[in-house]
C-alpha cells in the first residue's frame, strides 16, 4: 500500500485561499473590445491575483458609471469623453485605468457616397447615438471645415448607426466605432470610410476606461485586477490567433466574421499599461469641452483621474 507523501497530504488538507469578489459593469455586451476582461478569466488570471471577478452587461449602457458611483459596482467601463461631464456634474468618478488607449469613434460616411469631404456636409443629415458629447465632437469638427451645427440636420438614430447610413435615412453617422461598424459595413458588402477625430483637429482620448467611486473603491483590489488585465493584454498581442480563439469559445454569439475582424483590429488599441495615466491628455479633452461649452470651468486632472501605480 502507497502512502501519500506529507507534501501532498498537506496540499490536499489546505483548503483554497478565498478570492477576493468585485463585480465589473461592462458598457455594453460583450465584444472583443472587452478582450483583455475575457483573457484574465479564461486564463486565470484573475484567480493568481486572489480576484473572483463578476462581470455583468448592462441593461441600459447609460447604467454603468451610475452604478458605480453609487456603490453598487466595484468598478465599470465607461468612456473618457463623459467621464469629464459626470464629474463637471458632481458624479464621484474617478478613472482607474484605461482598457482601449485610441479613439475608436469616427464620423462615417459611405465611400461611393456623396461626402467626400466634410464641408459636403451642409444641408445634410448626420446621424447620431448620444447626445451631448457626440454634437460636441461633430460641432469642432464643422468648424475646422467652415461649418456649424445649423448647417445640418441632426438625426437621433438610437445605437442604428450602419443601419441608419446604409439605408440612405443619413447621409453620415457620428458615434461609430471604426473597429466595429467599418467591417459590418464591409461584411454587408457597402464599403465606408471614416474621418477621424484625431485626425481633424480634436484632442486624442481614451475610448474605454475603468471607473470607480474614490470615496469607497478598493485600491488593492483594483490594483490587482489592472495587473490580471495587463497580463491577458500582453498574451493577447503575443498570441493574437489564440487567444481569438479562446475569446470566442466562451459565447456562440461571438463565433461570426464580425467579432473576428474586430478583434484583430482592436488588438493594437489596446492599453499595454492600464494603469497608466496620460495626465496631458485629460488636461486637453477637459479644456476643449470648456472651450466647446459643455462643462463650465476645467477641473484639475486628479479630480478626473489618478494613476493607482504611483499611489
Amino acid at each position: 500500500m502507497k502512502y501519500p507523501t506529507l507534501a501532498a497530504a498537506l496540499v490536499a488538507a489546505t483548503p483554497a485561499l478565498a478570492q477576493d469578489k468585485m463585480t465589473l459593469m461592462l458598457d455594453w455586451f460583450v465584444n472583443p473590445d472587452h478582450g483583455p476582461i475575457v483573457i484574465a478569466e479564461e486564463q486565470g488570471y484573475f484567480e493568481e491575483q486572489g480576484l473572483e471577478v463578476e462581470v455583468i452587461a448592462p441593461a441600459d449602457p447609460a447604467d454603468p458609471p451610475k452604478m458605480a458611483a453609487a456603490g453598487r459596482a466595484d468598478i465599470a467601463i465607461s468612456y473618457q469623453p463623459q467621464l469629464h461631464l459626470q464629474v463637471a456634474e458632481g458624479m464621484p468618478l474617478k478613472r482607474v485605468g484605461t482598457l482601449v488607449a485610441t479613439p475608436l469613434n469616427c464620423l462615417l460616411v459611405l465611400e461611393d457616397g456623396p461626402v467626400e469631404e466634410i464641408a459636403d456636409l451642409e444641408g445634410r443629415k448626420v446621424g447620431f447615438s448620444v447626445a451631448g458629447v457626440e454634437e460636441a465632437l461633430l460641432s469642432s469638427i464643422l468648424e475646422n471645415n467652415g461649418l456649424t451645427l445649423d448647417d445640418i440636420e441632426l438625426v437621433n438614430v438610437n445605437w442604428s448607426l450602419s443601419p441608419a447610413l446604409m439605408s440612405g435615412q443619413v447621409d453620415a453617422v457620428i458615434g461609430a466605432f471604426r473597429n466595429f461598424e467599418l467591417n459590418q459595413m464591409e461584411i454587408e458588402g457597402v464599403e465606408g470610410r471614416c474621418f477621424y477625430l484625431e485626425e481633424e483637429g480634436l484632442p486624442a482620448y481614451d475610448e474605454l476606461i475603468y471607473v470607480a467611486n474614490p470615496e469607497t473603491m478598493d485600491t488593492d483590489m483594483i490594483r490587482r485586477f489592472m495587473a490580471a488585465t495587463e497580463k491577458a493584454t500582453q498574451f493577447i498581442v503575443n498570441h493574437a490567433q489564440e487567444s481569438w480563439e479562446i475569446f470566442a469559445a466562451t459565447s456562440a454569439e461571438l463565433q461570426d466574421e464580425l467579432n473576428e475582424k474586430a478583434w484583430v483590429d482592436t488588438i493594437p488599441r489596446f492599453a499595454l499599461r492600464p494603469e497608466a495615466l496620460d495626465e496631458g491628455r485629460y488636461a486637453r479633452f477637459e479644456q476643449f469641452l470648456n472651450d466647446a461649452g459643455l462643462v463650465e470651468g476645467t477641473r484639475p486632472v486628479d479630480a478626473l483621474a489618478v494613476d493607482l501605480g504611483e499611489q
